[in-house]
């Protein structure tokens, strides 16, 4: 018969186990959708950069009184020089190679500056590191639930 923390340890350990796996296997995706919506201040300026492998979709949409752009991307993608727009602008391009595209936004209008984002980036390899140690943390949860079952420490 199992002692009831082996039980518990038993559980939380493959509970933890199983959401770093499924978090894994989410990460080794060879791209990660991603919706984000921005918002920059007047006079506040934000950077972006997406990496992303060749053949990525990327759309963004921005929507202020006056902004500047600076868009590049690599390849033959899009590129775009520093330049003034007003109301509204779509985006909506293709990664030409493996790379990061980067795009400099400054607000220059009087209102605040809107910014809807869908991207297709590669994974960040830190989350698959940190996957890894969620999942060893699990073993670790494990091994010491069923150290409870052979023999159990004085003070329990």
């Amino acid at each position: 018969m199992l002692a009831t923390r082996t039980i518990i340890g038993l559980v939380v350990g493959s509970i933890i186990i199983l959401l770093g796996g499924y978090s894994l296997l989410l990460h080794l995706a060879p791209t990660v959708s991603m919706d984000e919506d921005f918002v920059i201040s007047t006079g506040d300026s934000a950077s972006f950069s997406i990496p992303a492998p060749k053949d990525a979709p990327q759309y963004m949409i921005i929507v202020g009184d006056t902004f500047d752009l600076q868009l590049s991307s690599p390849g033959d993608g899009l590129n775009i020089p520093n330049t003034s727009y007003q109301k509204e602008l779509i985006l909506d391009w293709t990664h030409a190679e493996d790379g990061q595209t980067k795009i400099l936004i400054q607000n220059t209008g009087g209102n605040e500056l809107e910014i809807t984002a869908n991207t297709n980036q590669t994974p960040d390899p830190f989350g698959i590191t940190f996957d890894f140690m969620v999942i060893t943390s699990g073993v670790v949860i494990l091994g010491f639930s069923l150290g409870f079952t052979l023999r159990k420490p004085k003070g329990f």
